[in-house]
């Protein structure tokens, strides 16, 4: 599956800041709302550092990593449900979307003009409200599109089913100043606002100043601040978590590559995501520890020492598996 999140948030919160550090697809960002007029959309590898160490042990040719697509909304307003602002022409791109990640404002900077034109208080208060005003437009969106789905089900009894945005899965990703990153107490309060809903805590304006930069650059950047991972990084580990989702490798001279699946899959069920065929002619699949593999450093070697096994239908994936699907259609 290729994981797809829809970014949400008010105007003015960092978002398409963010949207722009995350896939560098050069988004406008400005200090006025509603900048951003169509969705972006953006398609970017998912990190996964076992792709690297893989190409190198079987010399491969391409590397070809998981991808996670990201959507950015225009900037919801109070009413946006029904059409202020840019209103729910742009609530219609969410409903497409795995999971929401709901930008929240979490900084003190009166410079950047806040959607309702308050000067900055109660970061957490503030907080608190923004997330509430998204949550009902949310809500209020879903209330319109329950009274049409019953209307049209008047006629047609078999009308299709639509997601409800309220149903999808929300990660909050706070945009905190720089004391912000490290600040225990501040992330626990915000957390609080949101839980059981996972929250990663960014600065936007450093993910802006990293764009360009290495992997290795971006660590060392990052490092400085007393953080370890990136925006990018955070999100991406948040929305497997929240979806409950995996990943597993095949890995071979022509390609190494990056499977996403959903935890609790069969082995029929990965061979599926590679291609329909391979699920429905599924004999058996070869697997192997991706630890075990870089242990020993060869598959040959992984035989050897009796670490390579021959699963059947009923077993069940783990993240990591290094797999070779056997399959006759």
């Amino acid at each position: 599956m290729n994981l797809k999140i829809g970014i949400v948030g008010l105007p003015n919160v960092g978002k398409s800041t963010l949207f722009n550090a995350l896939t560098n697809a050069g988004a406008l960002a400005a200090n006025y709302p509603f900048a951003t007029i169509e969705p972006n959309v953006g398609i970017v590898p998912v990190p996964d550092h076992r792709l690297e160490v893989l190409a190198k042990m079987y010399e491969t040719e391409k590397v070809v990593p998981a991808t996670v697509e990201f959507v950015d909304i225009a900037g919801l307003v109070t009413g946006a449900s029904k059409g202020e602002g840019l209103g729910n022409k742009f609530l219609a791109h969410i409903r497409e979307c795995h999971a929401i990640c709901h930008v929240v404002r979490a900084f003190v900077n009166n410079d950047i003009v806040r959607a309702d034109s308050k000067p900055e208080e109660d970061i957490l208060k503030q907080a608190k409200d923004d997330i509430d005003i998204i949550n009902l437009e949310l809500q209020l969106a879903d209330d319109e599109t329950r009274a049409k789905i019953a209307a049209k089900r008047k006629k047609d009894p078999n009308d299709e089913h639509i997601p409800f945005l309220t149903d999808k899965p929300v990660i909050y990703m706070f945009n905190v100043d720089e004391n912000g990153l490290t600040d225990e107490n501040l992330q626990k309060s915000l957390q609080d606002l949101v839980r059981p809903a996972q929250a990663v805590f960014v600065n936007a304006k450093l993910e802006e100043e990293m764009a360009g930069m290495s992997r290795d650059e971006r660590k060392e950047f990052l490092a400085s601040y007393g953080v370890e991972n990136d925006a990018l990084g955070e999100l991406i580990k948040a929305a497997y978590d929240t979806l409950g989702l995996q990943s597993f490798l095949t890995a071979g001279k022509k390609e190494c590559r990056a499977w996403t699946i959903k935890q609790g899959a069969t082995a029929p069920e990965a061979a599926g995501t590679i291609h329909t065929d391979f699920q429905r002619g599924f004999i058996s699949a070869q697997i192997c520890n991706y630890d075990d593999l870089v242990a020993k450093g060869s598959e040959k070697a992984v035989r050897e020492a009796g670490l390579m096994r021959t699963e059947g239908k009923t077993y069940v994936m783990q993240d990591g598996d290094v797999v070779e699907f056997r399959f006759n259609v």
